[in-house]
């Protein structure tokens, strides 16, 4: 089949994708036009319109038409990869059919084989077109705005840098940084969530994701054929190339089963005649052999299941990169979250405020105005709490850091600090203050004090928040059946206290990243196939040591794509079992086609050589199979 020359084409021919009716799919299309001409033939036989001979004519001109898609396959794959495939045997059914002056049978054979390989294709371009249908949710023109005027431009001929105006409900052309403006975006085309997220200055904003109530100037950072839903696509698409265990060896087996189906279907044809047995009645069971042994379905039975299970995935936000992942997805015993940014959000937050002698508000607004230029996380999450509570910092001089303790600064003429409380060497003991403190250590929470040289005057507790989702997460996997175990490099009582927040029983702590790799080889013993999830790029030596590395909130991040075996484009823990679960289908509805496809060659193959079956209910029984198996590898786009 003749390509496009264009290197970037996209029609449907060049990405084996098709989203046109069913009927005008080629290989349906010949199945649909032979069909019509056959009947027209017998039809006009019955009726008496034509001779019986001359319906031969008809099945002369259908056969070939039918023939066509699927024959050609079998004869390039003999030629070019010198190998025999089943379409190589359903040719020679055919010819074995007209020469036993079979012509009805031969006819039916073809125009069934062609219908039932027409669907199977159809199928698996069907499902290349659903994610390249993504593509269309992005906007085909964009506003540029150039010297001062708004420009509106074909979205391919966006570059890095342009500035583009979005307006309320528009799509976003490319990926980019939002330079003005304040909106929310559903992002549901690149991480399958539908939720509208808060966006602002500064932030980013992806492709095909649709703005919500504000206008917004976006600074583009990838050109339209580099952005992230593109990527995604291109990810899907090598995905599908990518063949699972199961699959490959059942294509080696049928590498040695179908040229040994041909060789005895042949020795039935050809042996006969010199041992004095008519031709005819082994002849004719040799063709039906030939229909009867071929192994459509079962060398199908998994690519519909994988092809379909990671296009269904894809378009959830959960990049499953090859049909071997898949398949070991579906076979998960365990999990290993890292902690920090996986189970909690890496961000700490403030959690207890205790005044002394002042305010909460009071401790509060002192302890902003020192940290007010921090970039440190805990700095960060007294800003936040102060900002929130809608607190102004006072006036400030000599801010500094101190390092390894915290931060100093002069209001109103008293240096105050917050630190340690380690670091208030020279103010009084109080035990009572010490003793609330180390409780709060306990529970896992860091612990600052607001003073002076000479006086503690509160006291600011900080821990990072446990996702609001982990926990019905995790008693998800649990009633799949599947383990769950933390790994992190945080202290160990910190990590205990989330662990029993989450209702974990299994966790380890202070480890380095070679102590996580370790860890995975541990449990893989213990439980044979883990899954680990992380950042992708911290956790990289452990995601590449598990059965499965799942990377997740990848949006944006082409390292954290490129480390993991799956990687979850949204940063949602309720993916993860979500993934596990496109496995499991996947593998089960593999071995149901398996099991099913081997029963009917089971029957098949002895009603073929002891006679029981004819041609037309060898090829009726055989194509329904097929199809069958389509249909059941399908359900993964409903589960």
């Amino acid at each position: 089949m003749g390509h496009c020359s264009s290197k970037k084409c996209e029609c449907d021919e060049c990405t084996g994708s098709y989203s046109g009716p069913w009927y005008g799919h080629p290989p349906l299309r010949n199945a649909i036009i032979a069909g019509i001409i056959a009947g027209i033939g017998m039809l006009h036989s019955h009726l008496g319109i034509i001779p019986p001979q001359a319906e031969n004519l008809f099945f002369l001109i259908a056969i070939p038409i039918g023939a066509y898609h699927w024959a050609r396959e079998g004869i390039e794959e003999l030629f070019k990869e010198r190998e025999i495939g089943i379409e190589i045997l359903m040719l020679a059914a055919t010819i074995g059919c007209i020469v036993l002056d079979l012509w009805d049978e031969a006819a039916l054979l073809v125009i069934l084989y062609a219908a039932a390989e027409g669907v199977e294709e159809l199928t698996y371009a069907r499902t290349r077109a659903s994610i390249r249908a993504l593509l269309d949710l992005a906007p085909k023109e964009a506003v540029v705005l150039r010297n001062g005027s708004e420009l509106i431009i074909p979205a391919a001929e966006v570059r890095v840098g342009d500035t583009f105006l979005v307006r309320p409900g528009a799509g976003i052309p490319t990926d980019g940084v939002i330079t003005k403006g304040t909106s929310n975006i559903i992002e549901a085309a690149v991480t399958g969530e539908s939720v509208p997220v808060e966006k602002r200055e500064g932030m980013n904003v992806y492709a095909a994701t649709i703005n919500g109530e504000g206008v917004l100037e976006v600074r583009a950072t990838a050109s339209f054929e580099n952005n992230t839903l593109s990527k995604i696509i291109h990810l899907v698409e090598q995905a599908h190339e990518e063949k699972g265990r199961t699959q490959l060896f059942i294509e080696r087996f049928g590498k040695r089963y179908t040229p040994a189906v041909l060789l005895i279907s042949l020795i039935f044809i050809v042996v006969p005649p010199f041992l004095g047995i008519p031709f005819n009645d082994l002849a004719i069971r040799g063709v039906v052999l030939l229909v009867a042994s071929a192994p459509c379905a079962l060398v199908m039975s998994t690519p519909v299941a994988i092809a379909t299970g990671i296009g269904a995935a894809g378009k959830s936000g959960i990049l499953i990169k090859g049909g071997a992942h898949l398949e070991n997805l579906g076979k998960i015993r365990a999990v290993a979250f890292d902690k920090t940014g996986t189970l909690t959000t890496g961000s700490p937050a403030v959690t207890d405020i205790v005044a002394f002698d002042w305010t909460d508000k009071a401790v509060l607004q002192i302890a902003y105005s020192v940290e007010k230029c921090s970039e440190h996380p805990l700095a960060k999450a007294i800003n936040q709490r102060a900002e929130k509570e809608g607190i102004e910092a006072l006036e400030s001089a000599n801010l500094c850091a101190l390092t390894g303790q915290g931060a100093a600064a002069t209001i109103d003429g008293i240096r105050y600090i917050v630190g340690k409380p380690e670091s208030f060497v020279n103010a009084p003991r109080n035990t009572g203050i010490f003793r609330q403190i180390g409780a709060m250590r306990a529970d896992g929470k860091t612990v600052m004090v607001l003073g002076t040289d000479e006086k503690l005057i509160g006291i600011i507790a900080v821990r990072d928040q446990v996702r609001p989702e982990a926990r019905a997460m995790i008693d998800r996997l649990r009633s799949m059946g599947i383990a769950v175990i933390m790994l992190t490099g945080d202290n160990a009582v910190t990590a205990r206290v989330v662990a029993m927040n989450l209702g974990i029983d299994e966790m380890r702590a202070d480890l380095k990243p070679e102590d996580k790799i370790s860890a995975i080889e541990d449990l893989k013993t213990k439980y044979g196939s883990v899954a680990m999830i992380g950042d992708g790029i911290n956790d990289a030596p452990a995601l590449a040591r598990a059965t499965v590395g799942i990377a997740m909130g990848t949006i944006g991040t082409d390292a954290a794509i490129e480390a993991a075996d799956v990687a979850l484009m949204a940063d949602d823990l309720a993916k993860v079992p979500e993934a596990i679960g496109f496995g499991r289908n996947a593998v089960k509805i593999g071995n149901q086609n398996i099991a099913f496809s081997l029963a009917v060659l089971a029957v098949m193959i002895p009603a073929a050589l002891i006679g029981v079956l004819g041609v037309t209910l060898a090829v009726i029984f055989h194509e329904a199979s097929e199809l069958i198996a389509v249909g059941n590898g399908l359900r993964l786009t409903k589960e």
